[in-house]
């Protein structure tokens, strides 16, 4: 195996940093999320090239979850392959956040957000990256069932214990939100980000007021899902609206031909319509409308970071361009 140096030019190959509101946090504008592409059924060299190349350009943090995939843990596993492979030496470097909430094993204790549940779930994690600590632990959605004070008391306990340096909630709504806030603060643990689904088609945090919230509180904000699966670069702008108002021409290896998350009939005449107008936009502005899509994120007030994923460097090089 070839052995790793990371490039000495890192933190001058263009990356910019932002605080992460009122924080000693400065994370890069582009952070690495590993919802796919790092799992268990993806080629592990393919995977490693990729964290690598971010690392090699200034990519310091790297978003990942306890059930990212898959298969559930997969994503983790393959991380902490590279932290043993190349990364151990850069640890102190690295900006590792995970998260639990969703569903990650049998029975009434593998989801949710109970004590018991987010501590087992941050252990297991912590074994499967081969780490001592992450930087960022997240509650990775809002329990209706369970005491707000339960879920977030086992986050103040996590940074106590060492297991966890920083808090975030992801997908949270936005009285729970002010309430995490003040009992975080109360109990000196401070929110440090709120994770939420931002981009050009779903804006539902700033129309909430959560980016407000966030923003008005001190705590930063990194978005995830910023190119809407796909439908926010050029894998659909030359499929073509038909007489009886369907859209026809999606690609056969696309997201939305597989409809996991993303289903044909989402793609409406009038989607596509949007969808062409921003790209023509785009390129008078001489981007990419993906590259647009990911500054437009970031020009709003309040935003810390993006989070992108990559099936390959080259993908990931595009994204950079927003930068």
């Amino acid at each position: 195996m070839d052995h790793y140096l990371a490039d000495k030019q890192r933190y001058n190959n263009g990356m910019k940093y932002e605080r992460c509101g009122r924080s000693g946090v400065l994370l890069p504008k582009v952070s690495l999320g590993m919802w796919h592409n790092f799992g268990s059924v993806d080629p592990y060299e393919r995977s490693r090239e990729i964290i690598r190349y971010a690392f090699d350009h200034g990519i310091t943090h790297f978003d990942l979850a306890n059930n990212y995939g898959p298969a559930y843990g997969s994503a983790e596993e393959t991380f902490g392959r590279v932290i043993d492979d190349d990364l151990r030496p850069y640890r102190d470097e690295l900006f590792v956040s995970t998260k639990a909430g969703y569903d990650m094993w049998d029975g009434p204790y593998g989801e949710w957000g109970s004590r018991k549940y987010l501590i087992a779930s941050l252990d297991q994690s912590l074994k499967r990256m081969h780490l001592d600590y992450v930087d960022l632990f997240y509650s990775h959605r809002f329990d209706p069932n369970t005491p707000m004070e339960e879920t977030l008391q086992a986050l103040v306990d996590i940074v106590r214990k060492g297991k966890a340096l920083y808090v975030g909630i992801s997908n949270w709504p936005l009285e729970p939100t002010r309430f995490a806030i003040d009992y975080l603060k109360r109990h000196d643990t401070p929110l440090l980000i709120y994770q939420g689904k931002l981009n050009m088609l779903d804006r539902q945090p700033i129309e909430e007021g959560i980016l407000q919230c966030c923003q008005e509180a001190g705590v930063g904000f990194i978005a995830f899902s910023p190119l809407a699966q796909g439908l926010l670069t050029n894998r659909y702008l030359n499929c073509q609206t038909t007489v009886e108002g369907k859209v026809n021409g999606i690609p056969q290896d696309s997201r939305m031909s597989k409809g996991k998350f993303l289903r044909e009939e989402m793609l409406t005449p009038e989607l596509l319509q949007q969808l062409q107008q921003w790209n023509a936009e785009a390129q008078e502005q001489g981007k990419s409308l993906a590259e647009m899509a990911l500054d437009w994120i970031l020009r709003q007030k309040g935003v810390t970071s993006v989070l992108v994923g990559a099936s390959s460097t080259r993908q990931l090089q595009q994204n950079l361009r927003c930068i």
